[in-house]
């Protein structure tokens, strides 16, 4: 069984609380968890069937121990919280733990308290996590044995409002024949609260209810068809909507298979999905894949230094009759990255989509390969409502509405439904600013970013569902650092890109606009050149003239970048995206 939590400490003394140990009658008198979507999804489980696995070690965990880990754990924090002349319904509970079934089931423990769980990054500085406390004003701090001293860490540095910490052991699974039984919240309070990546102000922490984790569960389900068959394999922080989600949430409602494999190496993710065609198989398929593209593009590039017989069993592993699902999200996907993984996969196409902190996925491409176009996100997933509004006038925009020059109209996508955020935690401005109520019915929220929709031939007829009908929607960029104005025109900065990166020479680029007195603003590259394109040889470093002509028939002129910045390397932050802002004022000073 989980061992107790061993002491709850705060900055001025410490205090051991022991927990009574209860009989075998009593634990199955007194087992509840909340009647919700999720646990009452669990409960359906087979409880004999895997519900986590630890790659590297091969520890496995069940869906029956599972439950009674979580109800013993629940169970815990409640005592901890009531000796502490406290309660934890409605009230923040962050938690620092490694990718593992400790995350897990620490996650669903604290939703089992209707308690709001708050993920922290434990790669992130004290600093950064001290912010995030204050700001949650969170009542309770879990660390994992591994992490017991940056949590001690945190305290010391000092907080305006000081939380109970309590430090755990590794969960070891208990028995699975623990008698549980659903009870009815008299008024839910609990769920989730994420930080943004604050690129513009300081991190603000999003609240999702349970309801609204539960819809884009079911969402996920019903538009990418996880079933009780399918592992996946978990190569994702997990202070993200991406890997909460889509890896672990919507898995487990489906009665999937999660196995953990953090922090991600190529070589080690490349024998994982090679070793179930090698001789020596003691491991099964890995059918579900979900990563960002620089995951992909690194599993590219070490694929050649992989032994003969891993690469060949590594292709079997990566084809379409293998890995039923390979999705890329979280930043735009170069076409490139995208070619490249269907030739190494013998065919295996990546599914894009749209999604953000505030609305977990909103936008799909389908299962069905014709509904997975070069550039699209796809359509609204199931339940999710999604229109354009025009940048400049707020207006909403027409399905099939075109410019004065014939070309689809661009506009910020606004989206509602049951699947969309409460509110940004202590920061009434930034919600009421952040939605808009002008139809009578549920307000809008304002996503910032910018997208044109087309009708795709051969796609949208509805074989990956209902809800994949009709025009598309491309996502241009954010609406404040990559909509670019230059003279009487706009420019997607992600258009750019795309062009970019299918150049052979070019392996990294973020296009960005910077302030000309002339234009506005000017197109400028920044760019990670490939090796041999950086040689210094006879000609010349390959630079901003060859780019030109290598664009010519590629881009309209007033798209062309007007310059060209080389790096060795572009800063991403752990899901791979760039923080253009930052990056403008590292490299240009603006």
């Amino acid at each position: 069984m989980p061992s107790s939590l061993l002491s709850l400490l705060s900055r001025s003394r410490a205090r051991v609380f022991h927990t009574p140990r209860m009989s075998a009658l009593s634990a199955r008198l007194v087992s509840t968890l909340p009647n919700t979507h999720i646990f009452q999804a669990l409960q359906k489980h087979d409880p004999e069937s895997l519900a986590v696995v630890h790659s590297l070690s091969a520890r496995s965990f069940t869906y029956g121990g599972l439950i009674a880990d979580v109800v013993r754990t629940k169970e815990e924090l409640e005592r901890k919280a009531a000796a502490a002349q406290g309660q934890l319904v409605g009230e923040r509970v962050a938690f620092l733990a490694e990718n593992s079934y400790d995350y897990v089931v620490t996650l669903l423990a604290i939703f089992a308290t209707d308690a709001i769980a708050l993920p922290l990054s434990p790669s992130f500085p004290t600093g950064e996590l001290k912010y995030i406390l204050d700001n949650s004003q969170a009542k309770m701090l879990l660390a994992t044995e591994k992490y017991a001293d940056k949590g001690m860490e945190i305290l010391r540095e000092g907080l305006e409002h000081e939380p109970m910490f309590n430090v755990r052991n590794k969960l070891t699974q208990g028995a699975s024949n623990q008698s549980v039984s659903l009870q009815d919240l008299k008024q839910p309070s609990g769920g989730m609260m994420l930080y943004t990546s604050g690129t513009t102000n300081r991190p603000k922490g999003v609240l999702i209810p349970q309801s609204a984790l539960a819809a884009q569960a079911s969402s996920l389900l019903e538009a990418w068809k996880y079933t009780p068959n399918d592992r996946l394999l978990h190569l994702l922080p997990l202070h993200h909507i991406h890997g909460v989600v889509n890896a672990i949430l919507a898995p487990l409602v489906a009665g999937s298979s999660i196995e953990f494999m953090f922090p991600f190496h190529p070589e080690q993710v490349w024998k994982r999905l090679a070793a179930p065609f090698l001789p020596s198989n003691t491991k099964p398929p890995i059918t579900f894949l979900t990563a960002v593209p620089t995951i992909y593009n690194r599993l590219m590039t070490t694929f050649p230094n992989l032994p003969e017989e891993t690469q060949k069993a590594a292709k079997k592993g990566i084809s379409p009759q293998t890995l039923r699902l390979n999705i890329s999200g979280s930043a735009a996907l170069p076409t490139p990255t995208k070619s490249a993984w269907k030739t190494l996969s013998n065919g295996n196409i990546l599914l894009e989509r749209f999604g953000m902190t505030e609305v977990g996925m909103a936008i799909s491409c389908g299962l069905d390969n014709a509904d997975r176009v070069d550039g699209s996100v796809g359509w609204p997933l199931p339940g999710v409502e999604a229109r354009l509004a025009d940048l400049e006038t707020g207006e909403i925009i027409p399905e099939n509405a075109v410019d004065a020059n014939g070309r689809e109209r661009e506009g910020e996508i606004q989206l509602r439904g049951p699947s969309i955020f409460s509110h940004y935690w202590g920061n009434e401005k930034a919600t009421r600013e952040s939605f808009v109520d002008d139809d009578g019915g549920a307000p809008w929220f304002c996503t910032g970013d910018v997208a044109l929709r087309k009708v795709v031939d051969g796609a949208g007829s509805g074989r990956s569902g209902d809800w994949a009908r009709g025009a598309m929607y491309f996502i241009q960029g954010r609406k404040s650092v990559d909509i670019i104005k230059t003279g009487a025109e706009k420019v997607s900065a992600l258009e750019v890109e795309r062009e970019l990166l299918s150049l052979p020479q070019i392996t990294e680029a973020a296009v960005v606009g910077l302030p000309s007195e002339r234009w506005g603003q000017k197109v400028v590259a920044v760019v990670v050149l490939s090796a041999d394109a950086a040689a210094s040889g006879r000609t010349g470093r390959w630079g901003p003239m060859d780019m030109r002509r290598a664009l010519k028939d590629r881009l309209a002129s007033f798209k062309m970048p007007q310059e060209m910045k080389v790096l060795e390397a572009i800063p991403r932050n752990a899901m791979g995206k760039v923080n253009k802002k930052a990056l403008v004022k590292e490299v240009f000073g603006v």
